[in-house]
């Protein structure tokens, strides 16, 4: 008799297997570094903690922080800018308290953030203490604020679990973490309601830069990975768009061009940009969307960047998301977002393909789904305009909590 493991177990299981390597791999590296740091001759310098850092494992993150440096750097804030990407812009900003230092790409920025010297951290980035970013002993507190509109669940498996606090965008989020926290036996982190500062900084350009006149236009901007409309539709999809007449603009994911090639290659020569189809790549995605009136996507962030900063439609894939290698796994409630994106505008299966003109033409002038986007912002999206003076305070109130003093300059 042969054992059987349905594919969902299996999944979760590799997932533990591979999280399980992963820390002992790097814990020993870790390890290793140390002793090759402590040996005679090299011995560790009584160095002062940092006050203050930033880590941004990628320059795409530099939208999210950006609203929070402006903000820090009018108070007179001294900040330390860690980044992974040599050309991220937090290294050319203008602010006078912002100190942007490069620290590597691969493994390195990780080997340097898991030795850090600082007393608070804040960072984007999931996974602390899971895989090759590891807990400094000098760090006094992490906190993470959010990259995305939506649920923190869909992170890997245990991405918030060792965080000291996160700042956080809806009350579901909430719930959904001490729920996870609750099953694992783990204690409460401190949680605070902030908001989207990088979303109110679309609202705010938007104010100024409102969209151009232009033709119906309409984007396509997937995530990446499996579930993903690229790859499960493939040519077919812009095969059945470019018949609508609209203008079309497709912008995959970043990462596709850097794991997903073997997908995106052939689709990029079988439909190279004309004037009726345009590929996009800017790494600010402001202007793209600006001048496009309804989006479709999966389960990309974006489709709440879209939908509740510029209140246009939305029409997302039934992805049929498999979620048994994130956190969603643990929880019996429904993912939130499953609720949220039908309220947004329509879903794109296999089936109804054909009519997706048909539906583009409903989402842009049915105005039912303008009073569902505002309902579905109000479960979101807390304290709108608001969510960098509230991230600020937050930094500021938890140095002075662990150290007894001001982030702030002296001479400001």
């Amino acid at each position: 008799m042969k054992l059987y493991i349905d594919p969902s177990t299996g999944s979760m299981m590799f997932s533990l297997a591979v999280g399980l390597f992963s820390v002992i791999w790097f814990g020993a590296r870790k390890l290793y570094m140390k002793l090759k740091y402590l040996a005679p001759g090299n011995t560790k310098k009584d160095a002062k903690a940092i006050p203050f850092v930033i880590f941004s494992d990628n320059k795409r993150y530099w939208k999210n922080f950006e609203p929070v440096v402006r903000e820090l750097d009018k108070r007179g804030v001294d900040m330390v800018y860690l980044t992974a990407s040599e050309d991220d812009p937090a290294l050319s900003a203008p602010y006078m308290h912002l100190r942007g230092q490069f620290i590597g790409t691969g493994n390195k920025p990780f080997a340097k953030m898991n030795l850090l010297n600082a007393t608070l951290v804040l960072a984007t980035t999931p996974g602390l203490d899971v895989y090759q970013w590891k807990r400094s002993k000098d760090v006094k507190w992490y906190v993470h604020m959010q990259h995305g509109a939506n649920e923190m669940t869909t992170y890997r498996m245990f991405g918030m679990d060792y965080y000291d606090g996160l700042l956080v965008s809806g009350q579901y989020q909430i719930d959904d973490t001490r729920a996870l926290e609750k099953l694992r036996n783990i204690g409460p982190k401190e949680m605070v309601l902030v908001g989207i500062p990088y979303m109110d900084d679309i609202v705010n350009r938007l104010k100024k830069s409102p969209a151009p006149a232009h033709e119906t236009t309409v984007l396509v901007a997937p995530s990446w990975g499996e579930s993903t409309i690229l790859r499960k539709f493939g040519g077919r999809i812009i095969e059945v768009l470019l018949a609508t007449g609209y203008h079309i603009i497709i912008r995959p994911h970043p990462q596709s061009y850097i794991t997903e090639m073997d997908m995106l290659e052939p689709i990029l020569k079988a439909y190279p940009a004309s004037d009726q189809l345009e590929w996009n790549t800017d790494l600010d995605n402001f202007d793209v969307m600006n001048r496009s009136d309804i989006l479709i996507s999966d389960f990309s962030g974006t489709i709440y960047e879209f939908a509740l900063a510029f209140d246009k439609p939305v029409i997302c894939m039934d992805t049929k998301f498999d979620d048994s290698p994130y956190d969603a796994w643990w929880l019996d409630t429904p993912r939130w977002s499953t609720t949220a994106i039908p309220r947004l505008g329509q879903i794109l299966t296999e089936e109804n393909m054909e009519n997706l003109k048909t539906m583009i033409d409903e989402c842009l002038n049915d105005e039912k789904y303008r009073e569902l986007r505002r309902e579905v912002s109000a479960e979101t999206w807390v304290y709108p305009g608001e969510g960098a003076v509230r991230v600020a305070d937050y930094l500021e109130g938890k140095y002075h909590e662990l150290t007894g003093e001001s982030l702030r300059r002296e001479d400001n």
